[in-house]
């Protein structure tokens, strides 16, 4: 797909070009509508039923840019650590087709543009999107020093929930920030069962995750965690009195998380990633379920 979207540039930039669509992630979407999706529900929680189409465009295209912009710089300040494991080797700045200042260069430019898109906002969104931007740099970091990257990743990946509701309601209320918990939950439950993916050769190569912090009990916490953010999306349901369509969806939701619990029973690599990337049904469905259960009101 790349290669027939970049066969109309030049050939001397034709392949740089590529190396940066690959470093932000662009052949790979997954992230992006992991973050996507919560971003969706608060958009679609906050205004009532569909949201007026100024911040909907806003904050879908930020969600592409500043997803991208994560990719980069943890790219950056993963590129002693990703050279040790068989599954990052080949990334841009581990193989070196991409220079680390070039991966600077391509963060910086994508966070310009996601600040710009939210200067079209109001003050409060503008004011939270500073958060946004620190919690998007400090994650990759995180690694190094903490057993916990995945709660800040959630963080990261879900302040936009904040943002949404202030875009629209010019402020956040109670349902937002509740909503915002649940998707650090959600956020644990799916990059941990990404990082067991790597969890022997980030052992070897220093890194710190939640899969490696659980051991042996990580898949029973996984479903603590999956069963606890359940019950908070019950809640958000209940305060914002939600109808049929979402109840629906939770009991989707819950259908998928047990389908997750069996493919990652034994911990095999390709089975968690298949888990890992199954999450982006039940944001969908949760989605629609919020959606649907706001238009028929």
């Amino acid at each position: 797909m790349l290669d027939f979207l970049l066969q109309k540039l030049p050939d001397q930039h034709r392949q740089k070009a590529h190396d940066i669509l690959v470093l932000t992630r662009m052949d790979r979407p997954i992230g992006a509508l992991l973050l996507l999706w919560p971003t969706w529900w608060a958009l679609w929680l906050a205004g009532g039923d569909f949201p007026p189409w100024k911040p909907l465009i806003i904050f879908t295209l930020g969600v592409f840019a500043m997803r991208a912009a994560g990719c980069a710089i943890n790219d950056f300040a993963d590129r002693r650590l990703d050279p040790q494991v068989a599954r990052t080797a080949g990334r841009p700045i581990a193989s070196g087709r991409i220079t680390a200042r070039e991966a600077l260069i391509v963060f910086v430019s994508l966070l310009v543009f996601a600040f710009l898109l939210v200067l079209m906002t109001n003050a409060l969104t503008i004011k939270l999107s500073f958060i946004g931007a620190a919690l998007a740099a400090l994650y990759p970091f995180t690694k190094r020093y903490t057993d916990l990257p995945q709660v800040v990743l959630g963080a990261a990946f879900g302040w936009s929930i904040p943002m949404a509701f202030a875009a629209i309601q010019n402020t956040v209320p109670p349902v937002g920030w509740l909503l915002f918990i649940a998707n650090i939950l959600w956020s644990v439950v799916y990059d941990t069962e990404y990082a067991m993916v790597d969890r022997e050769d980030d052992l070897k190569a220093g890194a710190r995750s939640t899969a490696i912090l659980f051991g042996d009990a990580d898949v029973p916490i996984i479903g603590i965690l999956m069963v606890t953010f359940v019950v908070a999306m019950v809640m958000v349901g209940t305060r914002d009195h939600l109808g049929w369509p979402y109840w629906v969806a939770i009991a989707a939701t819950c259908g998928l998380f047990g389908w997750q619990q069996w493919l990652i029973r034994h911990r095999e690599r390709t089975a968690c990633l298949v888990a890992f990337r199954h999450n982006n049904w039940v944001g969908l469905v949760l989605w629609v379920g919020i959606a649907l259960a706001l238009a028929i009101r």
